[in-house]
C-alpha cells in the first residue's frame, strides 16, 4: 500500500464567482443553481480521480457554497401583517445555500419578497464556506472506508469534511453572535446545517428529502401509517385531490391510476422513523412520519424536517386522559404545554411560552366537527381544549402518586403524553406552525390502564377517524395563503428575513 504523507498542500479551487445583483428572483435562483452545480461537480470529479489513482496529489481540493446577500441602507416600511420577507433594520445580510434546485420554490418566494419589500438588488455569489466532500456525493454514494493509509486522516488532508463549528442552531436559537464587521444572518440555517439534516433524513426515514411534503403529520403508531397508506392508495386509484403518487420507505413509488403498481424495493431493514409521502404539485401534499415513542425521537426528527421549511406540522397520537369526565376515544386539542420532556431545555428554556396558533387551532376544531359529524355545543362531548403535559418517563404512573398528580393538577393539564410538547416547542423554535390533536387511550389515574384487550378495541374504532381529522386539518391549512398561515407569533423582534 502506498505511503501517504500529511504535509500541508496548496489549495486548488474553481475560479471565484463574485457577487452579482439581481432584481428578478428567477434569475437569482438560476445563478445559485449554476454555482452549486459547478462547485459540487468540481469536488466530485477530484474525488473520483483520487479514488481511481490512489495517488496522493500535491494539492488540496476546495469549493464553496453559493450565497445570497442583500444590502439595505434605510428603514423600509412594510406590510405589518407580514411575518417574513424583510430585514428588521439597515445593514448587510447573508446566508449560504445548498441544493438550490430542491429549494427553488422557497428561494423564489423569499428572494422575491426581499426585492419587493426593499427595492434593492439581491446579490448572488460565492461564499467562503467550504462544501464538505461528504455532502457533494449523489445517488447513494458515500465515503466510508476510503482511507488508503489506514489512518483515517487522508480525506481531511485532501478535502473539506463536515465541521460542527458551522452547522449549529445558533441562528434559530437566537444566540448567534457574529463579528461586528460580518453580515447578519438572512436565513435560519447555514448551508452545512441544512446539508447535515438532509442526509440524516434519508438515514432515519429511508426516503429522499425531495419527497417530503409541506404538510406533515407525526404519529407514533403504525396503525395510523397503515390507515394512511390504505387511504392514499384508494385516493390515487380514484385520482382525487390532485395527488400524484405515494412514496414509501426505500423510495418505493406508486403513481396515480387504478392499475398502478409499486415501483422499487423496500429496505431490508425497517428505518428508525419510516416516512410516507402523498405527493401533490408544489410539495403541497401530505407526509406522515412514524416517530416512535419518546421526546428524544420527536426532537431528532423535527430537528431535521425543519430545514425543509414545511408549512405546518401536526402531532396525532394517544394520551392519558387526566379528568374523570373524559372517555376513551375523546379528543384533546392542545392549547398549552407542560414541558417535562427535557430534551429542549438547553435550546428553548422552559420559561419560554409555547403559544397556541389560532390558524392551526381553528383548522383542527373544524376538522373534528366535519369528520365526526358533531358541531357546536355537542362537540364538547367528544373534544376538550386544554393543557397537555409531556413527560420523558413512560412509566410515570409508578412514581410516588402524590407528587406528579399535584403538579399535573396545578398546571390544569387534561392529558399527558411523551411527544406533543417536544413537537410543538421545536415548531416554535424553528418557526414552523404546529398543532396537537390527541386521542384518549387510557385513564391511569382513574383505574383505566392501557391493557392489550382494551387497546385493540380502542384502536379498531378510533384510528381511522383520528387520522382523517388530521388529514382534513392539513387540507384546510393548505387552502390558506402562506403569509397568513405563518403566524407572527413565531417571529422575534430580531429575526431573519427568510421564514
Amino acid at each position: 500500500m502506498p505511503d501517504f504523507d500529511h504535509t500541508v498542500r496548496p489549495t486548488r479551487q474553481p475560479p471565484f464567482m463574485p457577487f452579482t445583483g439581481f432584481m428578478e428572483a428567477e434569475a437569482a435562483v438560476q445563478r445559485l443553481i449554476e454555482i452549486y452545480a459547478r462547485n459540487t461537480a468540481f469536488i466530485r470529479d477530484a474525488f473520483g480521480t483520487f479514488v481511481r489513482s490512489q495517488q496522493m496529489p500535491d494539492h488540496r481540493v476546495r469549493a464553496c457554497y453559493p450565497a445570497i446577500r442583500i444590502r439595505v441602507t434605510s428603514h423600509q416600511e412594510v406590510d405589518s401583517r407580514l411575518s417574513y420577507g424583510h430585514v428588521v433594520e439597515p445593514g448587510v445580510y447573508m446566508t449560504t445555500v445548498t441544493q438550490p434546485a430542491l429549494y427553488a420554490d422557497y428561494l423564489r418566494e423569499q428572494i422575491g419578497l426581499l426585492i419587493d419589500n426593499h427595492g434593492v438588488p439581491v446579490e448572488i455569489g460565492e461564499s467562503d464556506t467550504p462544501i464538505p466532500l461528504h455532502f457533494t456525493l449523489t445517488d447513494g454514494a458515500y465515503v466510508e472506508g476510503v482511507y488508503p493509509d489506514g489512518s483515517g486522516h487522508v480525506l481531511r488532508d485532501l478535502f473539506d469534511v463536515p465541521d460542527l463549528a458551522v452547522m449549529d442552531d445558533a441562528i434559530v436559537n437566537g444566540t448567534w453572535k457574529g463579528r461586528p464587521d460580518s453580515p447578519r444572518p438572512l436565513g435560519p440555517f447555514t448551508a452545512p446545517r441544512v446539508d447535515y439534516s438532509l442526509h440524516r433524513l434519508q438515514h432515519y426515514t429511508a426516503t429522499a428529502p425531495q419527497y417530503f411534503q409541506h404538510f406533515v403529520l407525526f404519529t407514533n403508531y403504525q396503525f395510523y401509517v397503515d390507515a394512511f397508506c390504505a387511504w392514499a392508495r384508494d385516493t390515487l386509484a380514484r385520482e382525487e385531490g390532485g395527488y400524484t403518487a405515494l412514496v414509501e420507505p426505500g423510495n418505493v413509488i406508486t403513481v396515480a391510476g387504478a392499475d398502478a403498481q409499486p415501483q422499487g424495493a423496500a429496505p431490508t431493514r425497517t428505518p428508525q422513523m419510516p416516512s410516507y409521502h402523498l405527493l401533490r404539485e408544489g410539495h403541497s401534499g401530505i407526509t406522515v412520519v412514524n416517530i416512535g415513542v419518546g421526546p428524544a425521537n420527536a426532537k431528532t426528527i423535527t430537528d431535521h424536517v425543519a430545514v425543509l421549511r414545511p408549512s405546518a406540522w401536526l402531532m396525532l397520537g394517544h394520551c392519558a386522559g387526566l379528568r374523570t369526565t373524559q372517555r376513551l376515544g375523546d379528543y384533546v386539542l392542545a392549547h398549552g404545554y407542560v414541558r417535562e420532556d427535557h430534551v429542549l431545555d438547553d435550546d428553548l428554556p422552559t420559561w419560554v411560552p409555547v403559544p397556541p396558533l389560532a390558524e392551526i387551532q381553528v383548522a383542527l376544531e373544524q376538522a373534528v366537527a366535519e369528520v365526526s359529524g358533531v358541531s357546536g355545543w355537542e362537540l364538547k362531548r367528544i373534544m376538550r381544549t386544554g393543557t397537555v403535559a409531556t413527560t420523558d418517563n413512560r412509566n410515570w404512573e409508578l412514581r410516588d402518586h402524590d407528587e406528579p398528580v399535584q403538579r399535573l393538577s396545578q398546571s390544569r393539564a387534561i392529558a399527558l403524553d411523551m411527544e406533543s410538547a417536544t413537537i410543538a416547542a421545536n415548531g416554535f423554535r424553528f418557526r414552523v406552525p404546529y398543532g396537537t390533536l390527541l386521542c384518549v387511550s387510557d385513564k391511569p389515574l382513574h383505574g383505566e390502564l392501557k391493557l392489550p384487550g382494551m387497546s385493540s378495541e380502542f384502536y379498531r374504532t378510533q384510528v381511522g377517524q383520528h387520522l382523517h381529522i388530521g388529514i382534513r386539518a392539513l387540507e384546510l391549512l393548505r387552502e390558506m395563503p402562506e403569509a397568513r398561515l405563518h403566524s407572527r407569533k413565531l417571529r422575534s423582534f430580531l429575526e431573519t428575513a427568510f421564514k
